[in-house]
This record gives structure tokens, C-alpha cells and sequence, in this order.
């Protein structure tokens, strides 16, 4: 039996939910590509943040949760796949190449795609209920079976992630590369891609751990007395390209585990740019057992907090390749 033509229905439709996947300033740094059985990830070099991101460590990790988004929507429609990540040494683009089968879904994947559409980056104050070490557990425990850890901080271990953050504002405050690269990408209106306006609310300073700030913020932030937010450090046990890859997995991982519980999150991955600042949260957090990808704040919304404004995506077409096409721009190697 030919199934290739239910496997291209199901590819179109899965797309739509992979575009859902977070990314570093909403770049959606992707390509996808349907050849028979075969579905190819390729990373897309024109949307590469050169200041933002010098390593390509945000853009690897943003290809691999649009990847799990898209294995979760898959396996939603009855398809299962087998992923081979970075299949062509001579093509740094390539980043996966998923085999499609029909196969049964499980009750975790249905569960995961359910939560695409509700997943948003919340980056307003949380509610003061903290939350409890059953939801942390939950949310953590499926870092591990894509290869990665969702490690949470505790309190006495948060000066670390406040002080990496603090300078890492500070140094991107002072240059101005930086600057104009975000003035770029940011305080959007009526576009497919980009930080919106309307999705970021101003920067506080009294944060104990102050997130990136953007351009032209419209978004009210929400009046609680205290902020209940944990915080989570995604983390692999090498630092190349594969372990990029798969920490954005178990990322998207985490994000969805987090918002199919009710929970709002946030990912920031601003001081890991940093060489040093990565190996201070390395040693300080991590007790150089693993290395820092990115860190992830989740918490409850305030019960009084407004919806938050749909975050737009680009129209799947633009991000569907034929066949017949070939680029000719490579990322670099990390």
C-alpha cells in the first residue's frame, strides 16, 4: 500500500504545529522538506542572529524544538518516526532527517500536541503560589529520554543565574552591534516573525533574575506581591552541535510537559551567548557535571492576568521547500 499520500496530508498539517515551536527572537530559523517517506530539517542560514547568537547555539537549539514539535504532531496523526540528527557531515544545514511510518499514538503524544497551540513565551510576573515538586518532577523528567536534563535551581544557587544575567544585560546595553540586531528583530507590529510589541512587557529591574529586554514593550505586566517562578536549566552532557540539538528537544519537551499542566513559561538563553558567563552557570549550577543550554522559567498565571496576544508565525509555505530546490548558504560549525 502507498502511503505517501496520507504521510503528505499529515506532513502539511504537522508543519503548521511544528511553526509553533519557540525560537530565539521569534527567527523561526527553519526549512522543512518532504522527499517519499522522508522528511528533512534543514536549518535556514538567512535567519541566523550573527550578535545575538556568535555560536549558532540558539539557532541549533530553536531547529530542535520546531524537530519535537514536529515528531509530536506526527505521532499525534499516527505516524511514528526515527530521527538521524546531523545525517550529512559534508551539509552543516541538514540537522535531521526523520523516517515516517503509520503507527499508533500514545496518550503522551496526544497530550503534547494538544499543548502546542496554548504554549506562549509569558514573560510577565507569575503568581506567588509556588510550584510544588510533584509539577517540577513531572516537567523535568522528560528532558532525560531525549538525551538532556532539566536540572531546577534552588534558591541558594539563583545568585548565580542573577548575576550572569545582570552582566549579560549589561554588556549587550553597551554595544551597539547588539542594539541595532535587536532594534531589528523586536517591538514588532503586524509581522510574521519577530518579537511582537504587543507580546513584551517592560524590563524589570527588580527582578531577581532579569529576563532580555526588547524594543517598544506594550504589554501590561500583571500586580502580584511577589513572583512564584522556579527556574529550570536545560543541560547536556557534551557541548556541540548534537547536544544543541537536542537540548532545543528537550526543551520543547519541557515547555509543552509545563503548559499541558496549566503552568505559563518563558525560555532564556541570553547569558549562555557568553562564553564565560556559560562556564560560571556551568561550574556554579551545574558543579561542571553537564553544560548549560538554556534556562527556562515556569510558574502560575495570576488568575486576574489578560490572555496573551497570539505570537504570529510565517505562513507554512515559506518554510517548505520543493524537492527540486537546493540552497547554497551554511551555518557555521560551532
Amino acid at each position: 500500500m502507498d502511503d505517501r499520500p496520507g504521510l503528505a496530508r499529515a506532513f502539511e498539517a504537522a508543519v503548521q504545529m511544528a511553526v509553533r515551536a519557540p525560537s530565539v527572537h521569534n527567527s523561526q530559523p527553519w526549512r522543512w522538506r518532504l522527499e517519499g517517506k522522508n522528511i528533512h530539517l534543514d536549518a535556514d542560514p538567512t535567519r541566523h542572529l550573527p550578535v545575538t547568537d556568535p555560536t549558532t547555539r540558539a539557532l541549533l537549539m530553536s531547529c530542535g524544538a520546531a524537530l519535537h514539535h514536529m515528531r509530536v504532531a506526527l505521532a499525534a496523526l499516527g505516524w511514528q518516526t526515527r530521527v538521524d540528527r546531523l545525517p550529512d557531515p559534508e551539509d552543516p544545514n541538514r540537522l535531521a532527517t526523520l523516517e515516517a511510518r503509520p503507527g499508533q499514538a500514545a496518550q503522551s503524544d496526544i497530550d503534547l500536541a494538544a499543548a502546542i497551540p496554548h504554549r506562549q513565551s509569558d514573560r510577565r510576573r507569575y503568581d506567588s503560589r509556588g510550584v510544588s515538586g510533584a509539577h517540577l518532577r513531572q516537567v523535568s523528567a522528560v528532558a532525560p529520554k531525549i538525551g538532556a536534563a532539566a536540572r531546577q535551581v534552588p534558591g541558594l544557587l539563583r545568585g548565580a543565574l542573577a548575576q550572569a544575567a545582570s552582566a549579560c544585560a549589561q554588556r549587550h546595553a553597551r554595544d551597539p552591534r547588539y542594539q541595532r540586531e535587536l532594534h531589528v528583530w523586536s517591538g514588532r507590529h503586524r509581522s510574521a516573525d519577530g518579537v511582537p510589541a504587543a507580546n513584551t512587557p517592560p524590563t524589570r529591574v527588580d527582578d531577581e533574575i532579569v529576563l532580555r529586554t526588547f524594543d517598544n514593550p506594550e504589554l501590561a505586566d500583571t500586580q502580584t506581591d511577589s513572583d512564584g517562578a522556579e527556574w529550570l536549566v536545560i543541560c547536556t552532557p557534551a557541548d556541540d552541535r548534537l547536544a544543541c540539538l537536542k537540548a532545543g528537544e528537550a526543551t520543547s519537551a519541557v515547555l509543552l510537559t509545563a503548559t499541558g499542566l496549566g503552568l505559563a513559561s518563558c525560555v532564556q538563553t541570553e547569558p549562555l551567548s557568553m562564553p564565560d558567563l556559560a562556564a560560571a552557570l556551568r561550574t556554579e549550577v551545574l558543579h561542571d557535571c553537564a553544560f548549560p543550554q538554556a534556562m527556562v522559567r515556569i510558574g502560575w498565571t495570576p488568575a486576574t492576568a489578560a490572555p496573551l496576544p497570539i505570537t504570529p508565525r510565517r505562513p507554512t509555505a515559506d518554510i517548505i521547500d520543493d524537492p527540486q530546490c537546493t540552497g547554497s548558504r551554511s551555518i557555521p560549525h560551532r
